[in-house]
């Protein structure tokens, strides 16, 4: 909007200059057409690999990683269980600032002991294993603004990853009693039940 405004204001200055060029020297007469070109911001972003920006909404699913626990089987939950699942995103063919949202909610309310707990922010040169800083959550949401910076040449987003950790808390806190844990592992035994996050993620350009 900003290039817009810029080039709107050129014609209009170029129009007045000429107006007056033809009023004090009638005498030269001179036409000619000319082409102004600007070209559009970018605004395509990725999301795991699929381009969110041509359609309203997109479903895609994340995998879950879950650490590993000597006293549980692999790749199922249980009380003290722990993992995470990445949300890859690539703005690099993005040419304005903008903001990201994502809210979060568990599908499973019979489960409140099994929560989101905290994110962190890799880099697209991440090599696993390095260390990470965490923000802690609250409300199961995430928001950040990435700005563009039009001071540094040939500037571009990075893709970069959101981690988003989780548990099945068992503590001084818990709300969940031994029963409660139980009656989750019988009906995994019965009827092979899952547990889903649900994530709704959003980008929206920013103007300042």
């Amino acid at each position: 909007m900003l290039k817009k405004a810029k080039v709107l204001t050129a014609l209009v200055s170029l129009s007045i200059c000429l107006c007056l060029m033809s009023s004090t020297y009638s005498r030269y007469v001179a036409d000619t057409t000319g082409n102004i070109e600007a070209l559009f911001a970018k605004w395509q972003i990725l999301v795991s690999n699929t381009d969110i920006t041509n359609n309203t909404s997109s479903t895609i699913t994340f995998e879950p990683v879950i650490e590993e626990n000597d006293y549980i089987a692999s790749n199922v939950v249980a009380p003290t269980s722990k993992g995470y699942f990445d949300i890859d995103v690539d703005p690099s063919n993005v040419d304005v600032s903008f903001k990201y949202t994502i809210s979060m909610e568990i599908e499973n309310e019979n489960i409140p002991d099994l929560m989101i707990t905290k994110y962190s922010i890799i880099p697209d040169s991440y090599v696993e294993g390095d260390p990470l800083e965490f923000i802690n959550l609250n409300d199961e949401s995430i928001a950040n603004t990435l700005t563009f910076d039009k001071d540094v040449e040939l500037f571009k987003f990075k893709p970069f990853t959101i981690r988003v950790y989780f548990e099945w808390y068992e503590g001084e806190d818990e709300l969940m009693d031994n029963e409660a844990d139980s009656l989750i592992g019988n009906l995994a035994a019965t009827e092979n039940s899952t547990f889903k996050i649900n994530a709704n993620i959003s980008f929206e350009q920013i103007f300042g």
